[in-house]
């Protein structure tokens, strides 16, 4: 199931990520990154796809060029890792950066370009992108347990944005593939969230 192809992949992405932390925590990125390649792979026992090992790479990498694009590019990728992963870490990807300290686009334009794009993209995609959003949920709702509605100023969006974003993400992963094994955990973590939002 899984290879040295894995391996490599998952030194790459520690690589990458070795002097990130999630947002204004100490936790290691690489967290993250290997919380994601576990859902995705939990998710493999009811929807068993061929290429699991590409989509369970592409949850390694799926950060990599938007975080880290000035250390690797998606052709690289390509090169390394094949052709679905290199797509999967593409259409994972709100901005693309080239060059350390690289502005991005405002949020909200990053975002609606996200939701609008990834309704029509592969199921593999799909998968990787919902694991992501949904492991990033359960985090905000972890630590709203823990340090209540502090949490919100963590993010440059208001809690109102930040919940607008992730019921639209629900609402596209619903009408691109309702069959997704993660859509029942991420909807219905999305809904703690808007009750944590009007608790706040």
């Amino acid at each position: 199931m899984l290879g040295k192809k894995f391996d490599e992949a998952l030194i790459l992405a520690s690589e990458l990520h070795r002097q990130q932390t999630r947002k204004q925590t100490p936790i290691p990125y690489i967290a993250h990154l290997m919380a994601v390649a576990g859902i995705v792979m939990e998710a493999y026992a009811y929807h068993q796809f061929d290429n699991i090992e590409d989509i369970a790479i592409g949850a390694l990498l799926h950060d990599a060029i938007e975080d880290q694009g000035h250390l690797i590019n998606l052709e690289e990728i390509r090169q390394r890792f094949g052709d679905t992963v290199h797509d999967i870490v593409e259409d994972c990807s709100d901005a693309i950066i080239e060059e350390e300290g690289q502005e991005k686009a405002p949020w909200r334009e990053r975002k609606e370009t996200y939701i609008a794009h990834v309704r029509h993209k592969p199921i593999e995609t799909q998968l990787v992108s919902c694991a992501d959003k949904l492991h990033n949920a359960r985090s905000i709702l972890f630590d709203y347990d823990k340090i209540g509605s502090a949490i919100w100023d963590r993010f440059n969006p208001t809690k109102d944005d930040t919940l607008w974003y992730y019921e639209s993400l629900a609402a596209a992963f619903t009408e691109a593939w309702p069959e997704n094994p993660l859509l029942p955990d991420f909807r219905a973590t999305v809904e703690r969230m808007r009750k944590a939002v009007e608790a706040s």
